[in-house]
């Protein structure tokens, strides 16, 4: 896969914002370098080639990266440009770190004004034949994701493309029973809106595409806010938040979830996910639904956010569907999102055969209150504080496992990972940092003693990043406990964002500011968790197609694999080969358990079509796959019924009305296997003392 324009990312939890109603059409003129863009260009590249946790030097080499970036940030699926375009602009391939040395980045601006000109051809294309008579029953297919093609020959070999991409849309929007008036104007409404964005760019958003495939061309987290962006970042940083609490990102034509955020109505809700795809967006219960493929990312943050207690609705594209949907309408209420309810919570699984209580602590993040900590205030929040409490009331309840869920946590608090860690351990180290320098720093568990000394699991995903991979990390180094689930993200650097202005005095002007990354961590073993994750000790059988495509194995550009000398570490004296028995018990069980493998079909599934880059256009055969995508889930949904005592779902209703009126809570097959594999260890093992022996500290 190669590396995917720069996606900027935005909390939906802001206030009311007017949107723009009338915005001027830029005149090409406009579109030049600012003195502004020239000076950030200046910090951007002093910072980069001086404090970049990776070395790299302004040569031909990264000039060739920045062309191949600034091309796919603009024309990521390749549906405007020619190859006469490229050939064309292959004169500044390997000039532009001289340009950028030189203070002179007008080349940018050269080749935007090009692209503007074949989107605008294209767009035109595309409202002259929204009014043709296609013929559905033709077998022919549309290849939507052209990502990792070659770019087309000539205007010929566009115009067909287009036809086939028209041809989609009008399919799409009939099968999702819109008649033919219907779709003619959601479609010239889509179209004209593309064309509409595009001709709204300013120089400030060519800078920011530019400056940004300059930054990606080093690696993938780091990346140019401009004052807009910069803006937005400090919203979400807030703790008062009002919105939906979902991340987003632009994704080719579509706005993507990226993840939902703790404790907004979106994850209260429980319907909209990580790799949703939001395709329209209404207000109130009887409000227009406003078609948003094509839109530019921050004009559908501006639809979507709004004040408290309003209604929202959303026409998605669920993870692992097609182009071709079907989709579903989601209505949501905007709120100030409930910050407790990102704390870390308990439960308990109890598994009768064998009369065994299982503890499980869910944690989203990990978080602290840095703010009435520096305050001096004696009950401000935390996960190590509010872990312990749940440890303890668990413990008195006679717990005989516990499982520590870090599914989706992205990570956070470095100092809070390290003190959860050492509630498992007695001391020693935790984690490695590796600075630009090369100097390297151990993290040690900053408390003796241990907090749990039973059984532990540890559950992790995709999804689980950073601070969560440096515990799991730690867990599997030490063999304290064992981790169940996906490999994980394979997020081992660390970024600072940096205020370009704090290099500038006197200056009226906002020049925006820098992530960049400053350091890696290491694990005590000496093996990074960059770019491999963390392999679990029993993987789910969950990412049969596409384990390779996620999180940092995705960036082509990623900073690679490393190791550095491990750390003084005494592993506890729990014997290796139960891991073992354990598997082939997890194995044996779940082929008899048939929620489980639906549920696993059902996700290796959605995975196959999230790798399919070519849809057919005959309406027969499209519909037949909706039909078998709903027959699965009504399977899923009544299996999980049954196991509640409860009546299949009304078949009078398709599948998603059903599930509406029900919400019924969703049965946790994942967490529930997790529970059965710690029962495996706990019950043959019950003697073992699995506490770790005191660490040697260096």
């Amino acid at each position: 896969m190669k590396l995917k324009n720069l996606t900027l990312f935005f909390v939906l939890v802001f206030s009311t914002l007017n949107g723009n109603a009338n915005v001027r059409v830029v005149p090409t003129s406009d579109l030049v370098a600012l003195d502004r863009h020239i000076k950030a260009t200046e910090l951007v590249t002093h910072i980069l080639t001086t404090y970049h946790y990776k070395k790299t030097k302004l040569n031909d080499e990264l000039s060739s990266s920045i062309f191949t970036n600034y091309f796919d940030n603009l024309d990521q699926n390749k549906n405007y440009f020619i190859n006469s375009d490229i050939e064309r602009f292959e004169r500044f391939r390997y000039v532009i770190d001289d340009a950028i040395k030189n203070k002179d980045i007008s080349l940018a601006y050269e080749i935007f004004k090009k692209y503007r000109n074949r989107v605008e051809e294209r767009i035109n294309f595309a409202l002259e034949i929204v009014n043709y008579n296609f013929d559905f029953s033709i077998e022919e297919s549309f290849r939507f994701d052209r990502r990792d093609d070659n770019w087309l020959n000539n205007i010929s070999d566009l115009d067909e493309l287009w036809r086939k991409r028209v041809k989609n849309d009008v399919l799409n929007l009939k099968l999702a029973g819109k008649n033919t008036k219907e779709i003619k104007k959601t479609l010239s409404e889509r179209y004209n809106r593309i064309l509409s964005t595009t001709l709204q760019l300013d120089s400030n958003d060519v800078f920011q595409t530019f400056i940004n495939a300059y930054t990606t061309s080093i690696e993938p987290h780091t990346a140019y806010f401009s004052p807009r962006i910069s803006e937005n970042f400090d919203i979400s940083m807030r703790l008062s938040l009002e919105g939906i609490g979902a991340v987003l990102r632009a994704e080719s034509e579509y706005t993507q979830v990226v993840r939902i955020i703790t404790g907004g109505p979106a994850d209260l809700d429980g319907r909209l996910g990580a790799d949703d795809r939001i395709i329209s967006v209404g207000q109130n219960t009887d409000g227009e639904m406003v078609d948003v493929i094509g839109w530019r990312l921050d004009d559908v943050v501006d639809l979507i956010r709004g004040p408290k207690n309003t209604m929202l609705k959303l026409e998605v594209l669920p993870k692992g569907s097609g182009i071709e949907g079907p989709t579903k309408i989601i209505t949501l209420t905007r709120d100030k999102i409930k910050l407790e309810e990102q704390d870390a919570s308990s439960s308990i699984i109890n598994i009768p055969e064998t009369n065994t209580k299982i503890g499980v602590i869910e944690l989203p993040a990990f978080y602290i209150d840095f703010a009435a900590q520096a305050a001096g205030q004696n009950d401000y929040k935390s996960t190590s504080r509010d872990v312990r409490k749940l440890i303890s009331v668990m413990m008195e309840k006679k717990i005989d496992g516990l499982i520590i869920d870090l599914r989706g946590n992205g990570g956070g608090s470095l100092a809070e990972a390290l003190e959860l860690t050492g509630f498992f351990i007695d001391e020693g180290p935790v984690v490695q940092t590796k600075d630009a320098t090369g100097r390297i720093e151990i993290n040690y568990d900053p408390q003796p003693g241990i907090v749990y000394p039973g059984p532990l699991a540890v559950l992790v995903d995709r999804d689980s990043a950073s601070a969560s991979e440096i515990f799991a990390g730690a867990i599997q180094d030490y063999r304290r406990g064992i981790i169940i689930g996906e490999t994980t993200f394979g997020k081992g650097t660390v970024q600072n964002v940096i205020d370009l202005n704090r290099f500038i005095q006197k200056d009226e002007e906002d020049y925006g500011r820098l992530k960049t990354t400053i350091a890696q961590f290491f694990r005590i073993s000496g093996s990074s968790n960059q770019y491999k994750g963390v392999v679990p000790d029993i993987m789910f059988p969950t990412t049969e197609y596409s384990d390779k495509n996620l999180g940092e194995r995705a960036y082509e550009n990623a900073l690679p694999w490393d190791k550095v000398k491990p750390a003084k570490y005494y592993t506890t004296n729990a014997p290796t080969e139960i891991f073992d028995d354990v598997k082939k018990q997890h194995e044996s069980r779940i082929k008899k358990n048939k929620l489980f493998q639906l549920i696993l079909n059902d996700i290796n599934s959605k995975q196959k079509n999230s790798t399919k880059k070519e849809i057919s256009l005959l309406e027969s055969e499209r519909k037949l796959e909706r039909e078998k995508n709903e027959e699965t889930k009504v399977d899923i949904e009544n299996i999980m019924r049954q196991e509640k005592g409860l009546p299949p779902l009304d078949s009078s209703k398709n599948i998603s009305e059903a599930l509406d009126d029900e919400k019924n809570e969703q049965i946790d097959v994942l967490l529930n296997e997790a529970a059965e594999i710690l029962n495996d260890l706990i019950i043959p093992n019950k003697n073992i003392d699995i506490r770790t022996v005191q660490a040697l500290k260096n």
